[in-house]
């Protein structure tokens, strides 16, 4: 960390990137992440008190531990990121880690956070493509639902985000279709 920001820099986050050997798909999956997200940011009404800084850090580390859970084939890359950006002093982030896969404590009700950002971004994101949410989440059906619970959950899941993405959009300038439009 450069001593007085509370967050990696950018160029820190590629640094992490390389120390933590993520393949370049999954590098160019969180670039787009980030791309997504600051499109998002960009286009709020009222970013308010949200950190960009904090918004490129998440976006660019929330798969640090992708690697090694498929290397060592470990289930859980979300929780297991979140305890490695913990122990390197980021706690915001090790938390928007934790909570980009499965998302705890969401509220319709309080103004759009960097955790809705990212975890909405990733959703958006397939490889290193922007698609439309139907066409993620058919992709992490057929990539991850090993089982007909985890089909289930993540079918489940579209819902929540549709439901973050009604959030996000009426807190925008433009809407997200012109803001992610080029991406």
């Amino acid at each position: 960390m450069n001593g007085l920001a509370k967050y990696p820099t950018e160029d820190e986050c590629y640094e992490l990137i390389q120390k933590f050997n993520m393949l370049p798909n999954i590098v160019n999956h969180s670039i787009q992440v980030m791309r997504v997200s600051l499109a998002i940011y960009g286009d709020l009404e009222d970013p308010g008190s949200l950190s960009r800084e904090l918004i490129v850090a998440a976006a660019l580390l929330h798969d640090i531990a992708k690697t090694r859970s498929i290397e060592k084939r470990e289930l859980r890359h979300d929780l297991i990121g979140g305890e490695i950006l913990r122990e390197l002093g980021y706690e915001e982030i090790a938390d928007i880690c934790e909570n980009h896969v499965i998302y705890n404590d969401f509220s319709e009700t309080t103004p759009v956070n960097e955790k809705d950002i990212v975890f909405y971004a990733d959703k958006r994101v397939m490889h290193d493509r922007v698609v439309d949410i139907d066409t993620r989440i058919a992709d992490l059906v057929e990539r991850y639902g090993k089982t007909e619970k985890i089909r289930e959950m993540i079918i489940h899941n579209k819902k929540f985000v549709l439901a973050l993405e009604r959030k996000i959009e009426t807190g925008m300038k433009n809407g997200l279709d012109a803001a992610l439009k080029g991406l």
